[in-house]
This record gives structure tokens, sequence and C-alpha cells, in this order.
């Protein structure tokens, strides 16, 4: 079969795109011929190939033009003409389901929404970034109503989708590489990073974009209260910022923690595939203080590696998280003690 898979990214740093990069891949191995159509991204492609659309390169352009893509008719025909010839047509997030739903409408190709899901609006910082996702979410529910079929990557999304939308979904886990992520990993590269970084025992991680929706502003206030118990710990987060002002409320906190406790919160940015398995290698616990997950990547990885896990009950987090402990939603208390707990 011919087959598109329509993502607005292709970064390497981000989740849902990491899930896109896995659907191309496993086409690809059976056979299929794989298209990635997507805005911009830095994946590189094995066996597939990766169509690049374009779009604003300033962050505030580029998320009013993902906003308002339905504007740019032109183009939008454009890439549906180019999918005339395909079987399916794979879509993951808004805007790239009004090409899905377009393709379908035009040349009755087979669209499939592929449900990787879209953070709750109210999480997210001040009143123009929530109003941005309202609009995006409520963009996402009217362009998916009509599909074929669709995916969800946890029963949780699931349950969302139908709720929202009344489109019944299939639940497909997302793969993580057991060759990467696993309990065998090797030694010496763990140490290469325990070094690198200066790591103090106990050693607390997070991995993942750093947005309001992901907790990290609890979880340090979480390793406020664990050093408290464990002055010793030190908290490594590793991932790419995406929102500015947030990053920099992030770093104020941080620089007050290591002003009394040096070297204690470690913000490492983005981290490799090649490097990242040896982080959840070199950590004692692994933590995310998420309000909102639709997975949970990173979670279910420091689990492979044979880490414990404490995170809040929400999402996909009972359905994922096999070792550790989930507390309350909001509960920082209740999470530092869980921390200290098994740190202990």
């Amino acid at each position: 079969m011919k087959i598109a898979l329509l993502t607005p990214t292709f970064f390497a740093f981000s989740g849902p795109d990491r899930v896109v990069e896995n659907e191309a891949e496993e086409y690809a191995a059976n056979g299929d011929k794989v298209t990635v159509f997507t805005f911009r991204g830095d994946i590189k492609p094995k066996n597939y190939e990766v169509a690049q659309l374009g779009m604003p390169r300033n962050a505030t352009l580029e998320r009013l033009y993902r906003l308002f893509f339905f504007l740019d008719i032109f183009k939008v025909m454009k890439t549906v003409k180019q999918l005339k010839d395909y079987d399916l047509v794979v879509s993951f997030l808004y805007p790239m389901t009004i090409i899905g739903a377009t393709a379908n409408r035009y040349f009755k190709i087979k669209y499939t929404y592929y449900n990787v899901g879209v953070a709750y609006p109210e999480l997210f910082g001040s009143v123009l970034e929530r109003t941005y996702m309202r609009l995006f979410n409520f963009l996402t529910n009217f362009t998916v109503k009509n599909a074929n079929g669709a995916i969800s990557i946890s029963d949780f999304l699931r349950k969302e989708l139908k709720r929202e939308t009344g489109l019944e979904s299939k639940v497909k886990y997302v793969k993580v590489d057991k060759k990467l992520y696993n309990t065998k990993l090797n030694k010496k590269k763990i140490v290469a990073i325990t070094k690198r970084h200066k790591l103090k025992r106990p050693v607390l991680l997070y991995v993942g974009r750093l947005s309001p929706h992901k907790g990290v502003h609890l979880l340090l206030e979480v390793f406020k209260l664990v050093k408290e118990k464990i002055p010793a710990a030190t908290l490594v987060i590793v991932g790419k910022p995406t929102f500015d002002g947030y990053s920099k409320q992030l770093v104020k906190v941080s620089e007050a923690i290591n002003k009394k406790h040096a070297n204690s919160v470690i913000f490492t940015g983005f981290v490799s595939d090649e490097e990242l398995p040896y982080y959840f290698g070199a950590c004692d616990l692994y933590t995310t203080a998420t309000l909102w997950e639709g997975f949970d990547i990173p979670a279910v990885s420091a689990n492979m590696c044979g880490k414990k896990v404490v995170a809040f009950d929400v999402g996909s987090h009972p359905e994922v998280v096999k070792k550790g402990k989930l507390v309350r939603a909001g509960d920082v208390n209740g999470f530092a003690e869980a921390v200290v707990k098994f740190l202990r």
C-alpha cells in the first residue's frame, strides 16, 4: 500500500512525533511505501520518505499559522492533490486533520485519525495560551468526526475521543525499543553520564518537554521538600523548552534551589536517543509531575530500565506505569513523601 502519515512537526524531542516515527518504520517494515508529510522536522527517515511543507520559524507566527492553516487554501489543496494516488492517509494532530479530511472528501482516500491527544487548555499558564488550546481542541474535534477510523495510544484517550466526538477508536500502545531501554545497560556509559554532570546520589530524573501541562514547576516544589529530608538529592531535567516564559520561570526557581544547594537541579536540554537510556540508568528514581498524559513514553522507558516511577494519577498513568506509585493529582506533599520513601 501507499501510505501518507500527516504530522505538523517531525522532531526528535517531541513524544507525539516519535509515535509518527514508530508508525512510519512499522509500515515500511511491512513493505508499504510510506511518506511523512510535515511542516518541518529533524528526524532522519529509515526506509520511508519525508516531505516538508514549510511554515514560519518564529514561534508565535508558527503557532498562529498552525491554528489558522485552513486559511492557506493554496497549500491545503496542493498537498491534498499530492495524496490522490495514496491508499491510506493517517493524520496525527490538527491541522493535518484538515488535509486528511479533505483528501477523503475529494479523492475518497481512506482517512484514519491517530489520536495522540491534546492536553487540557486549563493546564496552560496565560489566558492567551488557554484560548489557543481551546481553539486547537475545537478544530481538532471538528476535523476528525468524519474519519473512516481512529487509533488511540491509550484507553484514556480512547474514552476522551469518544466523549468529545463520538468517534470510536482502537487502542494501540506506543512501542518502546527494548534494545535501547532495558536492565542491561552499559555501566561504563552510565558512569560517564554521572561524571559529566557531577551527579550526587540519590538522583531523580525527569524527561520531557518543558511545557506548563508537564508540571515541571510542581516537580521543583516537590524537590524542595525532598531536599529537606534528603539534602544530597539531585534532580536531572532532560528536555527541550517549548514555552519561553514558562522556561524562564523554571530557571528562576532552580537557581534559587542551587543557590542554597549547589548543583542540585540540572537542566541538560535535549538528549539524543543514543545517550538517553544511560540517563535512566544513572537515576535512582524517575519522577514526573505531569498533569495530563496521553501515554508517557519516558515513564514506560524508566520501568523498562528497572526504575520505579512516581507520578500523578492522571491520564494514561494507571495503564502504563507498572512499577512505582501514583499520587493524587496536584498533591505535592504526597508526591514528596512517596519519593522520600522510595529513596530511603
